[in-house]
């Protein structure tokens, strides 16, 4: 098995784990998120994708080859 992290894939497959990331937090945590930027004074999209990302960095992808 091969182990490997984020950004040791390809840009195509980054970019359709992003925006899976993103739908995954944006159901789980939208509300949330939402309130932190109005509270904040943040636009909610950038706020969004960095928690999408930092998402990403829990994410363990194993590879059978």
């Amino acid at each position: 098995m091969v182990y490997l992290n984020y950004n040791n894939l390809d840009g195509e497959t980054q970019e359709r784990l992003l925006k899976r990331s993103r739908e995954e937090i944006e159901n789980k945590h939208g509300k949330e998120l939402r309130m932190y930027a109005v509270n904040y004074h943040k636009d909610y999209s950038v706020v969004l994708e960095e928690e999408a990302i930092r998402n990403l960095y829990n994410y363990k992808f194993i590879f059978t080859i």
